[in-house]
């Protein structure tokens, strides 16, 4: 209060030197009334102290507020933003097993192709390697079988002939257009 009211003062003693005769009443816009300078003075340092109580506080308070829940909103977005990063880089790092591991079950997928492939391919090489020897044992087995029976027939006819031959005391001439004839008759198989 001491501080105001050596301002008042000093400016009330400016004010007097300004103003060369104050009961002469002069109506300008730059004309000064020292009472109602002083009362206007007043009325501006009480209203400042009303607005001190009664205004300042709560509008600083809400703009104490005010700017508390920013940050606190600005540290929660921080956060979020550092969790959201947390979790991309894990989204990552799984999509990157999920792939590693796709991988490998489409290696290990041909590997396992390759491999039954060359056991088919070798079963099969067997089975038809085994069925062209029992091919060939069965050729071998039906021609043999046929040569006996071949000889055996040639025998037959050959007894034949030479009964017939025996029976027919022929002539050399003779002799040759029965078995000529004998020849003609044997299926040509």
């Amino acid at each position: 209060m001491t501080l105001a009211y050596s301002f008042l003062l000093k400016f009330y003693s400016v004010l007097l030197l300004i103003i060369d005769d104050p009961h002469q009443k002069k109506d300008t816009l730059l004309s000064v009334e020292p009472g109602l300078l002083i009362w206007t003075i007043i009325i501006f340092i009480l209203l400042l102290l009303l607005l001190k109580k009664y205004a300042w506080g709560p509008i600083l308070k809400s703009l104490n507020e005010r700017e508390k829940s920013i940050r606190d909103s600005v540290d929660k977005a921080e956060l979020l933003k550092q969790e959201s990063e947390k979790l991309l880089s894990k989204n990552r790092e799984l999509l990157a097993e999920a792939d590693d591991e796709a991988r490998k079950a489409i290696a290990e997928g041909k590997e396992m192709a390759e491999k039954l492939k060359t056991e088919i391919i070798n079963k099969t090489h067997e089975e038809t390697a085994r069925m062209l020897q029992q091919a060939k044992t069965e050729i071998e087995r039906e021609k043999i079988a046929a040569l006996n029976e071949l000889k055996d027939e040639i025998a037959n006819l050959a007894v034949q002939a030479a009964g017939i031959i025996i029976d027919e005391n022929l002539d050399p001439e003779k002799q040759k257009k029965l078995i000529d004839n004998f020849i003609n008759q044997i299926p040509k198989n």
